[in-house]
């Protein structure tokens, strides 16, 4: 929970009492962030943006013809990054929540693995959807979907690990 007891990311309900607005984790804690899956502030990026949805965190994303393997596909290495960075956020906010922490440690991908398992259409929105699966002090264990049209395409498994004063990334957000 954010402080004041709000869902991280969720806005107040407007006075009409509409649905409020998510945003996404990376744009809550890390808004000036350059990173190419993930970072709000790269204009050039994907600018994935992954919200806490009761005890998974889920981004839809909508590919672009740029980002295509052949005509109406996407390309593997573009699922591999926005896996990547989905899963790492994943991880930060798992170690933040049981750190007890207002803000999510800086983590770093230790290892990971994507298996694609079908060719993923690139003419719709994918989600992604990843849970923790090992926590401990300093690192988690996450796994993670891609799907497209309601079959997963795609799965990654990867270690995220808190990095420490004196890692290049450390406080980069």
């Amino acid at each position: 929970m954010a402080a004041g007891g709000r869902h991280p990311g969720r806005r107040p309900r407007s006075r009409r009492g509409t649905a409020a607005v998510v945003r996404g984790l990376q744009e809550i804690y890390a808004p000036r962030s350059i990173c190419y899956g993930c970072g709000p502030a790269n204009s050039r990026g994907l600018r994935l943006e992954s919200r806490v949805e009761g005890d998974e965190v889920v981004a839809t994303w909508t590919p672009a013809p740029h980002h295509e393997a052949f005509e109406g596909m996407l390309n593997g290495g573009i699922i591999g990054t926005i896996l990547d960075c989905h899963c790492n956020w994943t991880a930060a906010y798992a170690l933040m929540r049981r750190a007890g922490a207002g803000r999510p440690p800086c983590t770093v991908t230790a290892e990971y693995a994507i298996r694609l398992l079908r060719p993923t259409p690139s003419g719709a929105p994918v989600t992604l959807r990843a849970r923790p699966i090992e926590i401990e002090d300093d690192r988690a264990r996450i796994e993670g979907t891609l799907s497209s049209g309601g079959q997963v395409c795609a799965t990654c498994r990867g270690l995220f690990v808190a990095v420490k004063p004196g890692h290049p990334a450390y406080h980069r957000w």
